[in-house]
Order: C-alpha cells, then structure tokens, then sequence
C-alpha cells in the first residue's frame, strides 16, 4: 500500500509539473518586430524572465519604434536596438547607444542555445563586463552557418566541452554559432519571418558592418499567437 501511494504521489508531481510547464509555453509572450523589409515574430522564453520583462517594458515604451538594424554579418547574425540609430546618418558610428543600466546575465544552456533564429541579447566585452550582463535595449537574432560533425568535435575538443545531441543536430542541419553558447543570454525564438531575417543579412554594409542603406524597424507590438 505504501508503495502504491508513493508511485501516486509521484504520478501526481510529474503531472503537475508538465501542467505549469505546458501552461508556461502557452503563457509565452509574443512580440511583433515591423521592419522596412518585412515582419519577424519572435517569442520571449519565460525562463530568462529579467530579459522578458525587460524587452517587454522596452517594446510597450515603443523605444525600438525608427530604430535601425545597425550591425549585419552574413552568416552570422543581426543587431538592433541602439538608442542613437533613429534618424542616424549613414556616416555616424553606430553600436554604443544603450539606457545606461545593464540586465544580469540569464544562461539556460543547454536548453537554449545559438541555433539559426535565437533572440539574444547584446553586451559589452568581457574586460570591462566580466559578468557578462546584457545591454538593456540591444539585442540580435541568429542566423548563423551550418557546421559538420568535425568541426564540432574540434570545438568540443579544443574548448573541453560536449554538445547534447539536440546541439549538434541544430548545429549541422539549421546552423548557428555555437562559440556565443554560455556567453550571451538567449532569450527567444523566431517563430516566423526568417526569410525577413536572411533578408537584412545579406545587404551591403561598410567596414563597420552597419549597412549601407538604413535597414528600419517600424514598430515593436505585443501580439497574440
């Protein structure tokens, strides 16, 4: 009897905790990013929740409004999010403007990591930010390149390290880059609009990777699924 009531019990602590799991996903908030070469829909993961709140504060105090993808790296990823990019000339060096405070750090890795699409967030480098905090309003989205089963035994040999099957999988087949895992905060997904994405990649940009024709973000909304 006492084993039958404890094997119940943990029956119904298993249930339970895929019920809240379930009903995190589902409570996911959705942003819409409108730019001047099409839409991105991203979700925000619960899980790094000072970067949700964060992002979220920004996108209803339409801080991203006229803002400009400022950093573009072919296979790589795309930047946004400096406050001094709307309205900037082309001949003005972008990359420094920020709110003027910082967002701790949030690694859920291995679950999230830098696969093709991921939302993560910007920060300056290790020397003056050894903590690795997040800038409060820069951000980019991964696109990344497709690696091969030897070069990730190479990363995982030269930086002692083992990717989860669900990593390498993501890493031959969808791309990204990996080096950023543990280093950056993910914290969310492209759902729709990677066509977009690729769009912004693959414009011309000078030395400092800015692009040579403003690529806009017309508005950041709150969506529902």
């Amino acid at each position: 009897m006492r084993h039958m009531l404890t094997f119940l019990l943990i029956l119904v602590c298993s249930f339970s905790a895929y019920s809240l799991s379930a009903q995190e996903k589902e409570n996911e908030t959705m942003v819409l990013i409108d730019t001047d070469m099409g839409k991105i829909k991203v979700k925000l993961f619960n899980e790094t929740p000072l970067h949700r709140d964060n992002f979220i504060k920004n996108v209803n105090n339409k801080l991203y409004d006229g803002l400009l993808f400022h950093r573009v790296i072919k296979q790589f990823m795309i930047q946004g999010g400096d406050i001094e990019s709307k309205d900037a000339p082309l001949e003005k060096h972008l990359g420094d403007g920020d709110l003027g405070y910082t967002v701790p750090a949030e690694f859920v890795y291995p679950q999230y990591f830098h696969k093709r699409g991921m939302l993560c967030a910007a920060r300056t480098a290790d020397a003056e930010n050894p903590e690795k905090a997040s800038s409060s309003s820069q951000f980019y989205i991964v696109t990344g390149k497709h690696y091969t089963a030897m070069e990730l035994d190479k990363m995982e040999n030269n930086n002692n390290k083992t990717f989860t099957p669900e990593e390498r999988e993501a890493y031959m087949l969808e791309g990204g880059t990996p080096h950023l895992d543990g280093n950056y905060t993910v914290f969310g997904e492209v759902i729709s609009g990677m066509k977009t994405v690729d769009k912004i990649q693959f414009v011309p940009t000078n030395e400092d990777d800015r692009p040579l024709k403003n690529v806009k973000i017309k508005s950041m909304t709150i969506v529902k699924k």
